[in-house]
């Protein structure tokens, strides 16, 4: 599963037949390290994804249309004085290098034809986006690199640009068998290792099928090798180099179970027995495999300070809800001291002035107690001691428990937050989430600037459940938050639909429109499944859910949002595994 260099090579194939003597019609960045060029040529439009984003850098063609900032950040702003209608003259690959680079022609503000070039660095945490002048001086960068962070090369405007040293790997394009020998096969590493440690653009994915197609174990030393072993391990390396000069690729992804688990642009018989499925573009193999994956690494990024706030909120109600219970184990002796004063009243009677205690039979357990007194108070006096330590104890354990039930919900509340963060799949999601917490005092909400008392600013709400259909018709409604949940359950749904959720556990709230018809069991299934995999249980096993029809479920006084009550229900143990189920919206 990598952005490999032979990966490159296919993208810049499939761009150059695209996007050669094309001119740039619009530049934005809707991310800040994310660019979209739509290019116009041949009367057709396609529209460019470059990505340095560090845990996921990409490049694909796409038809995807990005949300953009309100305001073009800085780097967007100089690319698009520089090369908006310019002309790309050429996209190469240095090696097998994770670098593609755009040759551009445009007109200066003096109407003279000049020459600019865009470079992206497919480098993992390294990757960037580069504006270069035709003598390969640096112009800008979508990141800034300077000495502080690395020593080995600077990326600032002005720098002149090089190539990120790649060791001394050698350019598996070139090399022949005897390089091939003395680079790789005398290394003392596994052969697979030895590959992509010594050829550019080999990821251990690519090293591991060459040696499966040599019937070689990939984890065997190099020292092992014989010498007609090494022979057919570099024809087969040969063989795939050749492939790549001939563009004889054929993207493709791996599936186990459905599940896509590896991608390439060359056949993997590393993966014999498992699903296979080809696409007509490395771009569409791309875009499919990573949408989801980079959907869910940019929301990740943008909840960072909504889950910190949830974290902390956790962590404060978590230590108070123990110091609480803590506090009420105290109050349980509120009851010996009752008993106390009320023994004290009966038997005091008889006590020595000055006595330090008092021996009585405790006549609700039958059995002999000793009972300590202050003597220099009256026994009277004593036993109002005693009750008057009671009655506090007594209001303390009564205040307490309402406390400790609220914290208990209040805990409950974040936990379901929590969860929901892990369902958000957009920024919407987020804005809803955002919402609440700033009603329940979690966040402090913005007020806009002006004149005291100005209205509180809200964000508009555009988020929405998850739609699914099952294999039988029936549409189904997945809550993406607390308040989506209430609103599902008690606005949306009527009496007769059917309502999920996983059992004692946080998660969404799962709606099955029955229209007054009785719903087949694998639809059943297909619900709790849904409700499984949107709860806090998606990585388990098994999930047990709780299911009864809407009619049964019932909104608490004054519950937080997302909180009810049943009495009525049946249940079932499901996996969530909601492969499968189609989901509409």
């Amino acid at each position: 599963m990598a952005l490999d260099g032979l990966v490159i090579s296919n993208l810049v194939y499939e761009l150059k037949t695209k996007l050669i003597d094309g001119r740039i019609s619009k530049i934005s960045q809707p991310e800040k390290d994310e660019l979209v060029l739509t290019i116009k040529n041949n009367r057709d439009n396609y529209k460019l994804f470059l990505s340095a984003n560090a845990s996921l850098p990409l490049v694909y063609l796409t038809e995807e249309n990005k949300q953009n900032p309100m305001t073009a950040p800085g780097f967007c702003m100089l690319l698009r004085k520089h090369l908006n209608s310019a002309r790309i003259l050429d996209i190469t690959q240095p090696g097998l290098e994770r670098i593609l680079r755009f040759k551009i022609e445009h007109l200066n503000e003096m109407g003279d034809l000049c020459i600019k070039y865009l470079v992206l660095e497919v480098m993992g945490k390294h990757s960037n986006i580069i504006f270069l002048d035709d003598k390969d001086m640096i112009i800008d960068s979508i990141k800034h690199i300077s000495h502080l962070v690395s020593s080995v090369r600077e990326v600032l405007p002005g720098r002149e640009y090089f190539l990120p040293l790649v060791g001394e790997k050698k350019d598996p394009l070139t090399i022949n068998y005897e390089e091939f020998m003395e680079a790789v096969l005398v290394k003392p590493l596994p052969i697979g290792k030895a590959i992509y440690t010594s050829l550019t653009g080999f990821s251990p994915l690519m090293a591991n099928e060459v040696c499966y197609r040599s019937s070689i174990d990939s984890e065997a030393s190099t020292s092992s090798l014989s010498e007609s072993e090494g022979l057919h391990l570099y024809k087969n390396l040969e063989r795939l180099i050749s492939d790549i000069k001939e563009h004889n690729y054929i993207p493709n992804i791996v599936l186990e179970e459905g599940v896509p688990i590896e991608f390439s642009c060359f056949p993997l018989s590393c993966y014999d027995g498992l699903d296979k499925k080809e696409f007509e573009s490395i771009s569409e193999v791309l875009e499919s495999f990573y949408a989801a994956k980079n959907t869910v690494t940019r929301i990740r990024q943008k909840s960072v300070d909504l889950r910190k706030i949830v974290a902390n909120a956790i962590e404060r109600n978590t230590k108070k809800y123990e110091l609480q219970l803590k506090q009420l184990k105290d109050t349980e002796k509120r009851d010996k001291y009752k008993v106390y004063g009320e023994l004290i009243n009966t038997y005091g009677y008889s006590l020595e002035p000055g006595a330090k205690s008092l021996t009585a039979l405790n006549y609700y357990t039958n059995e002999e107690i000793t009972i300590p007194l202050d003597s220099t108070i009256t026994p009277a006096e004593n036993a109002k001691h005693y009750f008057e330590k009671y009655n506090k104890l007594k209001r303390t354990y009564e205040a307490l428990s309402n406390f400790i039930e609220e914290t208990k919900m209040d805990l409950v509340h974040l936990d379901s937050i929590r969860t929901s963060l892990d369902i958000a799949l957009a920024e919407e999601d987020l804005a809803q989430l955002k919402e609440e917490l700033m009603e329940y005092g979690y966040m402090k909400r913005k007020y806009t600037a002006g004149k005291p008392g100005a209205k509180i600013k809200k964000q508009k709400i555009t988020s929405k459940p998850f739609h699914y259909i099952s294999s039988d018709g029936y549409h189904i409604y997945v809550g993406k938050n607390n308040y989506q949940n209430d609103e599902l359950t008690f606005k949306f749904a009527v009496g007769a639909d059917w309502w999920f959720h996983a059992k004692k556990i946080a998660g969404s709230h799962v709606i099955v429109q029955t229209g007054g018809n009785e719903i087949p069991d694998r639809t059943f299934e297909e619900a709790a499944k849904l409700a499984a995999y949107y709860s806090k249980g998606r990585d388990a096993d098994k999930v047990e859910i709780d299911y009864t029809e809407k009619k049964n479920v019932k909104k608490p006084s004054g519950g937080k949002p997302g909180f009810v009550v049943y009495y009525t229900n049946y249940s079932m143990l499901v996996s969530p595994d909601i492969s499968g189920i189609v989901q509409i919206s």
